[in-house]
């Protein structure tokens, strides 16, 4: 098998995957996951065949995969991958392009500037405002905040990059009770600390309380809110916070994670969510999430200008002039994937109002797995405001019971989360291929499996 013909077989093989996924159970068989004992050998000590190596990731590795990639999976808030963002995938992969630099990759750099302009138009944020691709949410909201930290400090006569943190002037972080564990790692990432923080009450949608914001803070202050609750999908009040923070401080910066909850930005029928939004000097998301892309691509939107390069920017003697966005000089990476490029094709793919139809048609079949659960008995625990479900079967004790044999059965696949201390169920739907239907089969499921165990 020649080098063409390999290309050809991985393409027929990961196609194969891709058809049959739909029909798949969520969750891989035990007979699977047993079988990726045969990847448990010696490394060769000659050269094998290449040929070999795809056929053992296809039929052993494949069928161990969770179905993540079909309309029955509800974990995690993983998306799946709209197939024009998996054929631009294959075309990244084959390009191999290090989107760096614009003199590495013109069609990257080129890609990136659109991708850049459609989504600040399609999010309404500022037009003005840098954007990164990054790994994922994690990292943007490091890489936003670490911008916030530089800029806070250079206002208070700081430069961080040069002196360190050691002798700086002190940053108040203030987040919400319910601040995702993304944000506390990464303010610890960026030196300021997980639990060096003001936390403010949240309510019970997990939504901060404006009214309880501290009024004795001055200084530097990062305000980090949260834009989709993991648990419930709630949005702080975000012009109360910005008004707030306003006048508290005349240093002071508002960050949010959006990890899946900005893309509300983008659903007219939602602006009463997002209400004060764009007054944020940045923003994290994830485009593989909601938008369906592959993983990994998170997203750092920045408003202030040049905060990002000031932080992250890099000199070496072999490095070129500047004359156009550098991506390196962007993101804590220097080399990286050019992940703008599926985010491209699926924006163009669908277009203002194919978004906005997605981030709909998520929310409504989320609605309808609630609605269904709660007809049955069970207990919805959140305001069902866009793709998150929380509930509860009876006791968080049966609750946890129910989650094993959904695992059990196999046919689709949500997890545990803790809520006020106590287990419940999170139903995230992320997945473009999820309908009405799909959601009445998992609501189907669902209640079933609860009647095995009640």
């Amino acid at each position: 098998m020649n080098d063409i013909e390999l290309l050809q077989d991985a393409a027929r093989r990961a196609i194969d995957y891709v058809a049959g996924s739909d029909d798949r159970p969520a969750t891989p068989s035990e007979t699977a996951v047993t079988a990726l004992a045969t990847f448990d050998e010696p490394l060769p000590a000659d050269p094998t065949d290449p040929a070999e190596a795809l056929r053992m990731l296809s039929e052993v590795a494949a069928p161990a995969t969770m179905v993540s990639t079909g309309p029955n999976y509800y974990g995690f808030v993983n998306g799946a991958t709209f197939p024009v963002a998996l054929g631009a995938a294959f075309l990244v992969d084959a390009w191999d392009q290090n989107a760096a630099l614009p003199v590495m990759s013109p069609a990257a750099a080129k890609l990136h500037d659109v991708a850049r302009t459609w989504l600040l138009d399609v999010l309404h944020l500022p037009a003005r405002s840098d954007v990164a691709f990054v790994t994922g949410a994690t990292v943007a909201n490091a890489s936003c905040m670490a911008a916030a930290r530089d800029e806070l400090l250079q206002r208070a006569g700081w430069d961080s990059k040069s002196g360190g943190l050691f002798g700086a002037p002190a940053i108040t972080v203030v987040v919400g009770e319910n601040t995702h564990s993304t944000v506390r790692k990464s303010l610890g990432l960026i030196g300021l600390g997980s639990d060096r923080v003001v936390k403010v009450p949240s309510d019970d949608q997990g939504r901060m309380i404006a009214a309880d914001l501290p009024s004795d803070l001055s200084g530097p202050i990062l305000m980090c809110a949260q834009a989709g609750e993991v648990n419930t999908g709630a949005f702080d009040p975000f012009d109360e916070i910005a008004d707030w923070l306003a006048a508290t401080t005349d240093n002071g910066w508002l960050h949010v994670d959006g990890a899946f909850g900005l893309w509300a930005l983008a659903d007219p029928t939602r602006s009463h969510l997002v209400d004060g939004l764009a007054r944020a000097d940045s923003w994290a998301t994830d485009a593989h999430k909601w938008l369906n892309v592959t993983y990994d691509c998170g997203i750092a939107i920045v408003a202030r200008d040049g905060a990002l390069r000031r932080t992250f920017s890099s000199v070496a003697g072999y490095l070129p002039p500047e004359d156009a966005f550098e991506a390196m000089h962007h993101t804590p990476q220097s080399s990286q994937r050019a992940r703008q490029v599926e985010v491209w094709a699926v924006l163009r793919t669908l277009g203002r109002n194919g978004l906005a139809e997605l981030v709909q048609r998520s929310s409504d079949a989320a609605r309808t797995i609630a609605r269904r659960l709660g007809d049955a008995g069970f207990e919805v625990l959140n305001d069902v405001v866009i793709n998150q479900v929380l509930v509860r079967c009876e006791s968080p004790t049966v609750t946890e019971r129910l989650l094993a044999e959904i695992h059990r059965d196999g046919r689709i696949w949500c997890g545990s989360t803790q809520w006020n201390n106590e287990t419940a169920m999170r139903v995230s739907v992320s997945s473009w291929k999820t309908t009405h239907d799909d959601a009445d089969h998992a609501a189907d499921v669902i209640i079933e499996c609860a009647r095995r165990v009640t």
